[in-house]
């Protein structure tokens, strides 16, 4: 995550210096016993696998596939969704099985508030710490430890190599020691540390990513052998939603030009490229797993073009991008003429070209970064935002974990990451909302308020499918239990925290929750 990088340099100043009505449960912990919510995914409609636990390989896992610009799971189904990122920057660059890290208590957390994707830091230099293509067990059992918590609750999960300024040695993190090469002349004098995200702007760390790009020192190929790697541990891992192939990736000495013009050349001469190696290498190991690439980094905070296209004969590509209002980063430093209210336009603008470049590419699309702050109006601006263009994302973050490479310290839940109780309940309350996390046709509208609970869904029914609709009831928002009305549909299931809805037939079908 890079706030500043990819907002203050996106503003002036930048370029200046460069039918029926069911009453609900009012207790969520009481079940109805028309929705038997399932303790693995062994049993679950939803999981539409026959696997017996989380961790059994034999048989065909849930994972997510694109369809057009959906995500969809086993039975047809779109999948919206709602999660947070979980990114240990420091060594051993995995969350600690402890109370500050991510344990049982943190995955229950996670599936009450109805988070249902994570987007994970499994980064390349905790995956082959060593030597290229060698895999650390260690670390690999260390992320299976919450993979599996999350799978046994039916969480999505996105593979993230994150990296931010490359290295320790800039400040940063990603890399791998070994692949930790400083480039001449630059090696001949010490390095003077600039702060996160400056770092990026020098000379000696631009030509690192530059010779990264172009396939110098076997930088390239050991990265692509990384993903071999997480390819053959996680490819048959049940609720995978592919892997995102790398965080932000930095243009490099041409990045002042992507300022101006979004840097074209940047992506048909070096991302794509690079990525493209990257998808074949994982293609020849799991051909079926989404792949996500990314935009420059600068594209999640300023309203300028990206230049991925198709890949010829690929079916499960993602667009995994960023947002970051300018002015939310303006305001909180006093600046005159900034005003969140103009993250409206951003956000909207942001949301259009994502689903642009999506079609692009023949893409599913997601949000897989925003928020990094504590200025609700901004976070509710976004999650508003994404529900009008009906899209999946994962929040920035569930915890802080002393983040070295970010802007502020205004990011996680909690204001000690070791305590539950000290969750920032406004911003909770924002990011916990009702919505459907699997639809049995195609959404068309979906609207939650915040403030009163009022939610309305519309979506136009496959009869091909037969698992029905699935909306999760934010547990903050109905504090006496909640009515569902529906029309051109009927309730099927509706209590602890899930509604279930079956079509009536072909026409669209809308869903009307409100507080009783």
């Amino acid at each position: 995550m890079s706030r500043l990088a990819a907002v203050v340099l996106s503003s002036g100043l930048a370029l200046a210096l460069l039918g029926a009505v069911v009453p609900a449960q009012a207790d969520p912990a009481q079940a109805d016993p028309m929705q038997a919510e399932p303790s693995t995914p062994a049993t679950s409609e939803q999981s539409g696998a026959t696997t017996t636990s989380a961790g059994d390989r034999r048989t065909t896992p849930p994972q997510l596939r694109r369809q057009g610009r959906w995500m969809v799971d086993p039975q047809g189904r779109v999948v919206i969704v709602h999660g947070l990122n979980l990114v240990y920057k420091h060594a051993p660059y995995v969350p600690p099985a402890d109370d500050f890290g991510f344990g049982e208590r943190d995955a229950d957390w996670f599936r009450e508030h109805g988070f249902n994707a994570a987007r994970l830091g499994t980064l390349w230099t905790g995956l082959t710490p060593d030597a290229p293509g060698v895999v650390d067990p260690a670390y690999v059992a260390r992320w299976q430890r919450i993979i599996d918590l999350l799978a046994e609750r039916e969480i999505w999960m996105q593979f993230d190599f994150h990296q931010d300024m490359w290295h320790e040695t800039y400040g940063g993190e990603g890399a791998p020691d070994w692949a930790m090469k400083r480039p001449l002349p630059f090696s001949l004098t010490p390095y003077l540390p600039v702060p996160f995200p400056m770092g990026y702007w020098t000379p000696e760390v631009s030509t690192v990513f530059d010779r990264f790009w172009a396939g110098k020192d076997g930088l390239l190929d050991g990265w692509v052998k990384a993903w071999e790697v997480a390819a053959r541990e996680w490819r048959d891992q049940p609720y995978s939603m592919g892997y995102d192939l790398m965080n932000e990736p930095w243009a490099g000495l041409e990045w002042a030009e992507c300022l101006l013009t979004g840097c074209p050349r940047t992506y048909t001469h070096e991302l794509q490229p690079a990525f493209t190696k990257a998808l074949k290498a994982i293609r020849r190991i799991d051909p079926s797993n989404l792949v996500w690439w990314e935009p420059q980094q600068f594209a999640g905070g300023q309203p300028l073009d990206t230049f991925f296209t198709a890949v010829p004969g690929e079916e499960n590509l993602g667009f995994s991008w960023h947002s970051y209002c300018p002015d939310v980063f303006l305001e909180s430093q006093g600046v005159p003429a900034s005003n969140v209210e103009n993250c409206w336009e951003f956000a909207r603008g942001r949301q259009r070209h994502a689903l642009e470049q999506g079609e692009e590419m023949q893409a599913a699309t997601m949000m897989s970064e925003w928020g990094a702050t504590d200025n609700i109006r901004a976070i509710e601006i976004d999650a508003a935002v994404a529900d009008e263009h009906l899209m999946g994302w994962t929040h920035w973050a569930y915890k802080r974990w002393n983040d070295p490479t970010t802007a502020d310290g205004n990011q996680g839940l909690f204001t000690d990451d070791a305590d539950p109780t000290t969750v920032k309940q406004d911003k909770l309350r924002t990011l916990v909302r009702t919505y459907a996390q699997r639809t049995a046709g195609i959404p068309e509208t979906m609207r939650f308020d915040t403030g009163n609970g009022d939610f309305e869904f519309v979506y136009r029914p496959d009869p091909s499918i037969t698992a029905p609709t699935e909306i999760f009831v934010s547990p903050l928002h109905y504090p006496e239990g909640w009515e569902v009305t529906v029309d051109n549909g009927r309730v099927v299931g509706n209590g602890s925290r899930l509604v279930r809805v079956r079509a009536d037939g072909t026409g669209p079908v809308s869903v009307r929750i409100a507080r009783r």
